[in-house]
């Protein structure tokens, strides 16, 4: 396809049969000396603890990382790099049920807990498993153009851009990980998420959101980052993105009506932050996923 060429080796601290956590064997070929030569460096997920590197592939990484390679991880990989001391003073982001773990593991680290992934330059972090893949993508982009990176996601049926802003996914109160907390404390911040949820079109603010939960603002503040992994405001302005965002895959409604059904104040806020976090406005997003195969 007249594509960049890449050459890949898998790496571990032995080379031989490898179960992975999925029960399937793969057969390693090259250990911890092969990252010498490496530009790139892909540090990928455990599904298991403890989430720690063996000595000779850490000093592996960080060796190649002073020759110039880029380091990238995501999801549980962002602990491992971490560990490595790589991200000691960067920003970095993990799964977002995650978040509040690696903050406490590692409070050197500035964790970003609502984005896909965050780009420090020689040093890259994704969130969880899909968005290695927009990880990957902004890597092309950023090394080799966006007709590459275009390409590439037309070839794998993905969605050829998502921003680093681009808020993850917060699952329902309903679904499988449940918010942390206490049994009563949990399911008040569940039903004030799904109250929220369906009010994303009034006005609506951090100490509305403590009054429903029949908190002090301080204490919702404190006890909602503990359970979610965000601030209330962070996660009411990802609500408001993300409405807008499915407004425009779904429907035809103009613009201001977006803005007004997802609780933007006015259509400027809205292209401002939408494109802030995606990187187009949402005009060209829409034309951009009306195109896609």
């Amino acid at each position: 396809m007249g594509l960049p060429r890449f050459d890949l080796a898998i790496c571990a601290d032995r080379v031989g049969t490898l179960r992975t956590d999925l029960g399937l064997c793969l057969q390693v070929e090259h250990g911890p000396e092969a990252m010498a030569n490496a530009d790139l460096i892909i540090v990928l997920p455990a599904e298991d603890g403890p989430l720690t590197l063996p000595a000779p592939v850490e000093e592996a990484i960080v060796d190649a990382h002073r020759s110039g390679a880029v380091i990238a991880a995501y999801c549980t990989g962002s602990f491992l790099l971490a560990g490595t001391g790589l991200l000691d003073g960067r920003r970095a982001t993990t799964n977002w049920y995650l978040a509040a773990q690696l903050v406490r593991r590692h409070p050197a680290i500035t964790v970003e807990p609502d984005v896909l992934y965050v780009d420090e330059g020689q040093v890259i972090t994704g969130a969880g498993g899909a968005a290695g893949i927009d990880m990957c993508l902004h890597l092309l982009r950023r090394e080799h153009g966006p007709a590459v990176s275009n390409a590439v996601a037309r070839e794998g049926m993905v969605a050829p851009r998502h921003g680093s802003g681009h808020p993850q996914y917060l699952p329902s109160p309903s679904d499988a990980a449940p918010l942390t907390g206490t049994g009563d404390e949990a399911d008040r911040l569940a039903d004030l998420l799904a109250w929220a949820r369906t009010r994303l079109h009034q006005p609506m603010t951090v100490n509305d959101l403590a009054r429903q939960a029949l908190m002090s603002s301080r204490t919702f503040a404190r006890r909602f980052r503990a359970a979610t992994g965000t601030t209330p405001y962070a996660w009411l302005a990802a609500q408001r993105l993300d409405r807008a965002r499915e407004l425009l895959e779904t429907t035809d409604l103009s613009i201001q009506a977006i803005t007004a059904r997802a609780g933007f104040p006015s259509s400027n806020v809205l292209r401002a932050q939408f494109t802030k976090h995606h990187g187009v406005s949402p005009s060209a997003y829409r034309n951009a996923f009306q195109q896609a195969p």
